[in-house]
């Protein structure tokens, strides 16, 4: 089975000058969990998420350090505590986004992209043409619904199996 044909294809986006309050309430109203910054022409230049939201409100890192000869020296990389300040200070979609947002292609394998979406811990996952123009999305939902639907043919064809020509069971 290919992404294309579990994708959500009406999808909710913003543009980089977005504010962060219209994200939120877009997230909250539509129930989704994450949606694309796309620019004028459609193409994705990043995403945001529901953690990326959460994060504005989060305390900072601050990473360890001792001073020494009146100089600072981090115990830790300082990429953390930069990563929260940029959610904290955020006003526009562009600033809180994360770029470049990760995308897959309308013809990958499904169990690739499952393998894709555990390892990478992306969700949801914009999915893209060779341009890079927005085609449709894919969230951990859109695979429970693959899941969900595959496991009821199953059992439909377990039953089948288990019953005669006529409807009787092979008892």
């Amino acid at each position: 089975m290919k992404v294309k044909e579990i994708m959500t294809q009406d999808v909710a986006t913003v543009g980089p000058e977005a504010p962060v309050t219209t994200v939120a309430r877009i997230l909250r109203k539509k129930a989704i969990s994450g949606m694309p910054v796309v620019d004028e022409d459609g193409r994705v230049v990043g995403i945001i998420t529901e953690v990326d939201l959460i994060a504005r409100h989060a305390r900072p890192h601050f990473p360890a350090y001792f001073a020494f000869l009146e100089s600072i020296i981090y115990l830790e990389s300082t990429k953390r505590y930069h990563e929260s300040m940029r959610h904290i200070l955020a006003t526009t979609a562009g600033e809180l986004m994360t770029s470049p947002a990760q995308t897959v292609n309308p013809e990958m394998d499904v169990q690739d992209l499952a393998t894709f979406m555990v390892e990478e811990r992306v969700n949801p996952v914009p999915v893209v043409d060779e341009d890079h123009r927005l085609v449709g999305i894919v969230s951990h939902t859109d695979m429970l619904h693959m899941i969900e639907r595959a496991e009821a043919a199953e059992e439909l064809s377990e039953d089948a199996s288990q019953t005669g020509p006529q409807g009787d069971a092979d008892s």
